[in-house]
C-alpha cells in the first residue's frame, strides 16, 4: 500500500456525487436512529469502501460501486440491491475498485471508474459480467495512472473527469469503450460533470475553482467560469434546475458553501451558506435541493424557492453520493466511515433510503 494510492483514495472519498472484504448482512434495514422509530428514514450497513449508485430501468435494482478495502484488499464488489427493502440480491466481484457510477438507459449496462487504476469498466448487471474495460494511458510525474473520477453519459458517449493536474476529459464511445476524444487543459483535478438539455453543454467543475462550459457536438471548451474569482476554491458535485436555469455547485473543502449560478453566464445568484457540502441533488417535482454535508454529517433539504432548509437529518460520520429515483419520490445517500492510522476504515459504510413523500409528512 502506497502513500499515493491512500492520498488518492482520500482525495476520492472527499470529492465523490470515494480493507478487509466485509460479509454484508441481508438483515432488514433498521431506522436511522433508535429514538425515532416512526421514522421512515432507513439505514444499513453495506461494506468497506461505498461510493456511488446507480438505478436500472430494466429490472428497478439499485447498484452500489464499491472499493472493498484499501489496505490488504485487491479488487471490489458492485452489489445489487431491492431497492425497497435494501436486502441484497446480487454480487459482482471485481478485479478493479469501483468508485464512480452510471446506468444506460435501458438499465442493461453499468459504467463504473476504476479510479485507482486510471480506467473504466462495463458491466451487465443481469449476471454481473465485465463486458469490456478500457485503461487510459495518461501518467503523472511518479508514473502513477491520472485517477478516473466522475463518470456521465451523454449521447452514446462516456464522459470521464481525470484527477491530475493538469486534467483531462477522457470521450469514450459507450458501446466499444474506445476513446474517441481527450479534453486537454481541464484545469486541476475535474471532480465533477454535468450534462444540460437546456443548454445542450456540458459543465465541468475542477479543483482550481473553474467550472468549463463543453460543447459535446465539438468536444471543445468554450467557456472557463471562475464564480469566486480569486478566492481558492475546489469546486466538486452540480445539479441544475433546468426550468430557471440554475446551476448548484457545491464545495466542501476550502470555500465551504454551495453557490447557485445561472446556467448561461455563469453569473453567481447566490451563495447558500450551507457550510461543507459535497454531493447535490435538484427535485423538479417536489422543488426540492438535496445536500450532504461530509464533515457535518448532515443531509439537508432545502426549498429549492426559497433555500429555506425544510428537514436537517443526522447521519454520521460522513453522508457522501447522492442517488434520486426517476419519479423523484425516493433518495438514496451514502454514508462512510473514517479511516484509521494504518489505512483501514473504522467499519463499514451504509445505505440511506429516504421516502421523501412519508419523511415530509412528519
Amino acid at each position: 500500500m502506497t502513500k499515493r494510492t491512500t492520498a488518492l483514495a482520500a482525495l476520492i472519498a472527499l470529492a465523490l456525487t470515494g480493507c478487509s472484504a466485509h460479509q454484508a448482512t441481508t438483515a432488514k434495514p433498521t431506522p436511522v436512529a433508535a429514538a425515532e422509530q416512526k421514522s421512515p428514514v432507513e439505514q444499513r450497513e453495506l461494506s468497506e469502501g461505498v461510493y456511488e449508485m446507480a438505478l436500472s430501468q430494466q429490472n428497478g435494482a439499485l447498484y452500489v460501486a464499491t472499493a472493498q478495502g484499501f489496505k490488504d484488499v485487491q479488487g471490489g464488489v458492485v452489489y445489487k440491491l431491492d431497492p425497497v427493502s435494501l436486502k441484497t440480491i446480487g454480487q459482482a466481484h471485481t478485479d478493479l475498485k469501483n468508485f464512480g457510477a452510471v446506468m444506460d438507459p435501458q438499465g442493461k449496462t453499468l459504467y463504473v471508474t476504476n479510479s485507482l487504476d486510471g480506467g473504466i469498466s462495463a458491466m451487465n448487471v443481469e449476471d454481473g459480467k465485465v463486458l469490456n474495460r478500457l485503461m487510459f494511458s495518461e501518467r503523472n510525474e511518479k508514473g502513477f495512472p491520472y485517477g478516473a473520477r466522475e463518470i456521465i453519459l451523454h449521447d452514446g458517449l462516456l464522459y470521464i473527469g481525470g484527477v491530475a493536474d493538469p486534467a483531462v476529459i477522457w470521450v469514450v464511445d459507450a458501446k466499444t469503450l474506445k476513446l474517441k476524444k481527450r479534453i486537454n487543459n481541464a484545469g486541476k483535478w475535474v471532480t465533477g460533470l454535468l450534462y444540460s438539455e437546456q443548454t445542450q453543454r456540458i459543465y465541468a467543475a475542477n479543483g482550481g475553482g473553474e467550472i468549463l462550459v463543453i460543447n459535446p457536438k465539438t468536444n471543445r471548451i468554450e467557456k472557463r467560469w471562475k464564480p469566486l474569482g480569486e478566492k481558492e476554491a475546489l469546486l466538486l458535485n452540480l445539479a441544475e434546475d433546468p426550468a430557471t436555469g440554475r446551476l448548484f455547485v457545491t464545495d466542501n473543502s476550502k470555500a465551504k458553501t454551495t453557490l447557485v449560478l445561472d446556467i448561461n453566464t455563469g453569473k453567481v445568484l447566490k451563495n447558500l451558506e450551507t457550510g461543507d457540502t459535497l454531493a447535490v441533488k435538484f427535485n423538479a417535482k417536489r422543488h426540492e435541493i438535496y445536500l450532504t454535508q461530509r464533515e457535518s454529517g448532515k443531509l439537508l433539504i432545502l426549498d429549492s424557492n426559497t433555500y429555506a432548509v425544510k428537514k436537517e437529518l443526522s447521519l454520521p460520520p460522513h453522508p457522501n453520493s447522492l442517488l434520486l429515483s426517476a419519479d423523484g419520490q425516493t433518495l438514496y445517500l451514502t454514508v462512510k466511515q473514517g479511516f484509521n492510522k494504518d489505512h483501514s476504515t473504522k467499519g463499514p459504510d451504509s445505505i440511506v433510503r429516504v421516502p421523501l413523500a412519508q419523511l415530509s409528512q412528519l
